[in-house]
């Protein structure tokens, strides 16, 4: 191979890695807009949605059973609020049924999918039964209530995007020389910690929302466990909560 030759592959070989890396972000991201248009309009027929109900069959088809409401107690089953598979009573989301399955379908066609964060099995049922959490509203109000559940008074967080959205420290309050008090081992359990990353990985996924939520970290940031940081380490002011 020729020297030309061979600067032309590197160039071509750069490129292609590039465009697959595109492809990659814009799929995620396509995948979080179809599980919010459809979020949105569930809501809009049965405001207590909260998460919808399929069975998965042979090469991943999904077969849509219904949508629930949120869990009365930990230790309660999620309430029913429509079961597609009876058919009995006229229910508002009849309209759109096959809407919901081919888009749930669809944001959860790529493994890579960050929609696949807010899916687990529905313990209450036996088999071949899962439940996908419908998104917040606001995804980054919701990651403040979390956060200040275990850290009242904090302030914004400090995330690592190379790691799916998770969080290297928490900034809360003002230390004794003015600067934010900070915290490096959140306090929070393991089902917590998942929530939160599985919404970040969300917002960083949303070209939009990345850029409403997420800022370049202070020219003086020093990682508190002596890490390199990149320009997808980024700080989150959390917003306020009620």
């Amino acid at each position: 191979m020729t020297p030309a030759a061979h600067d032309q592959l590197a160039i071509l070989a750069g490129q292609r890695e590039e465009l697959q890396a595109q492809r990659l972000r814009t799929e995620r991201a396509y995948c979080l807009a179809v599980l919010d248009h459809i979020t949105a309009k569930i809501r809009a027929a049965c405001p207590e949605a909260v998460y919808v109900t399929f069975a998965f069959h042979g090469s991943r088809t999904l077969e849509l059973h219904g949508v629930l409401g949120a869990e009365p107690s930990p230790l309660s089953a999620c309430p029913w609020l429509w079961d597609n598979r009876k058919g009995e009573d006229e229910h508002p989301l009849d309209d759109i049924a096959d809407q919901i399955e081919s888009d749930v379908q669809t944001a959860l066609a790529p493994h890579c999918s960050p929609a696949w964060a807010s899916v687990h099995r529905n313990t209450a049922s036996d088999g071949n039964s899962w439940l996908l959490e419908l998104p917040p509203p606001d995804r980054a109000a919701r990651v403040a209530e979390l956060v200040r559940e275990h850290h009242p008074e904090a302030t914004a967080l400090v995330v690592d995007g190379r790691a799916a959205g998770r969080v290297i420290e928490v900034f809360q309050g003002v230390a004794d020389d003015g600067t934010p008090a900070r915290t490096p081992r959140p306090q929070w359990s393991a089902d917590c910690d998942t929530a939160i990353a599985g919404l970040l990985a969300q917002i960083l996924a949303l070209p939009a929302l990345a850029d409403r939520h997420l800022m370049p970290l202070p020219g003086d940031y020093s990682h508190p466990f002596g890490i390199s940081t990149s320009d997808q380490v980024s700080l989150m002011p959390l917003p306020p909560t009620a």
